[in-house]
């Protein structure tokens, strides 16, 4: 009866963990292809390092949700079937997940405002070619960027940016001095929005809620 019990326990948490798999798996992917990501990941430069974190997190969130499912189905075949090799090679996959973890932890802590700083660059660059010429393409961008993050434009003392909003922000909207969109990674990588106050970019600027 204690063996049993024993193996339904065992059984239970494996299913949970192929869960935790699945769900990162999700996460991943709505993340790497959410509107949010996409519209800066689009138009990076090739010397902005967004273009790099927003792949290189998809990849790893897939691959350490596959290790975990793998991991997950190991252990539950090893206890149905009392298998001590199936059951090595699932601990070796679990320390393979956490032993991931560890360095992409680090990186989370040591570039704590990299993402965010990256994506905020990538917007300044924008911002500003359409503030000194008329490029169609970069416009079409801003509006892009604008729409999807419920902004316009930005407060600047480095020259007007009435007709940059005007030309970019979509008409009727209330063009209220709001708190800035950043963009940081969880402790797992995944993106996030969460509000900052203000940031160093050619100056001291905001930008406007819509």
């Amino acid at each position: 009866m204690g063996l049993r019990t024993t193996k339904c326990q065992l059984l239970v948490t494996s299913l949970c963990v192929m869960l935790l798999g699945l769900s990162i798996a999700i996460l991943s992917t709505v993340t790497h292809y959410g509107l949010h990501f996409t519209v800066i990941s689009n138009i990076s430069l090739e010397s902005n390092s967004y273009r790099v974190i927003h792949y290189a997190a998809f990849y790893f969130g897939i691959c350490l949700s596959m290790t975990l499912i793998l991991a997950a189905l190991l252990s539950s075949a090893a206890t149905v079937r009392e298998s001590q090799c199936l059951t090595a090679m699932g601990f070796f996959c679990f320390a393979l997940a956490f032993y991931g973890l560890i360095p992409a932890a680090c990186w989370r802590y040591t570039h704590s405002t990299e993402v965010e700083d990256s994506m905020m660059d990538v917007y300044d660059f924008v911002y500003e070619e359409v503030r000194r010429n008329a490029s169609n393409f970069r416009r079409h961008e801003l509006t892009a960027i604008h729409e999807a993050f419920l902004c316009c434009g930005k407060h600047s003392p480095f020259g007007d940016t009435t007709n940059v909003e005007r030309t970019t922000c979509p008409p009727g909207e209330v063009h209220d001095t709001g708190q800035v969109y950043g963009m940081i990674l969880t402790s797992f990588l995944w993106f996030s929005i969460h509000f900052s106050s203000n940031l160093d970019r050619k100056g001291k600027y905001i930008l406007r809620e819509r």
